[in-house]
């Protein structure tokens, strides 16, 4: 027992002298003493808790207001995607609106060109209608008459082809818009208002008058 004690004895004082080397060496490497930095590390632990839990509520946050603002530029996306449809909808419609108008002003000036294309050989019809008109009853003129009227037949038949069309008039009643009144006459045999005769043919082309007729009226 006596041996055991002063061994024991010895043991407890060697370390006792190591805790303050121990401690010295805690102070030297914080700069606070070994008691401070147990009770700071302590109290640092909550605040590292607290902030642990902050993030998460930040990417939350984030999160929704990311939502949000891909649900605008969704919206913003289909308004435009909208607006360029409408535009080109009413593009569309505008120019086939054009083409119209451009395909029907080209067959007004088609048909008034050549309306002013074959007025000009109404003139020799006339002239053909005349000789036929008054054409001698010997043999040799009736040969030469015959020939006339063929000319006559052949160049009407190509009038016609082009869609010129005489105007009805001899017996018709009166009309400002496809006759030319040049007498009013008395007569027995028409009514009042009728066309008596038909000096001048009147020609039309469509609904388009290229020429009135020159008429005798009854009044």
């Amino acid at each position: 027992m006596s041996a055991k004690q002063p061994e024991e004895n010895h043991k407890s004082k060697a370390e006792e002298q190591e805790q303050p080397v121990i401690e010295a060496s805690a102070e030297a490497a914080t700069g606070q003493p070994a008691e401070e930095e147990g009770k700071q590390g302590g109290e640092a632990a909550p605040e590292a808790v607290g902030q642990g839990e902050a993030p998460d509520e930040t990417a939350a946050a984030e999160g929704g207001e990311g939502e949000e603002g891909l649900e605008t530029a969704l919206e913003r996306a289909r308004a435009e995607a909208q607006e360029y449809l409408d535009g080109w909808q009413r593009a569309r419609a505008e120019f086939a609106n054009y083409r119209k108008r451009v395909d029907r002003e080209m067959q007004d000036a088609y048909e008034r060109a050549k309306g002013d294309i074959l007025a000009r050989y109404l003139c020799i019809l006339d002239d053909l209608e005349r000789a036929l008109k008054d054409r001698p009853a010997e043999d040799e003129a009736g040969v030469w008459a015959e020939g006339i009227e063929l000319i006559y037949r052949k160049f009407k038949a190509l009038l016609e082809a082009e869609g010129v069309e005489t105007i009805p008039a001899e017996g018709q009643p009166f009309d400002p818009n496809l006759h030319e009144a040049i007498s009013h006459e008395e007569s027995g045999d028409h009514q009042e208002g009728h066309v008596i005769e038909v000096v001048q043919q009147g020609y039309r082309i469509g609904d388009r008058v290229l020429r009135p007729a020159l008429v005798r009226v009854a009044k």
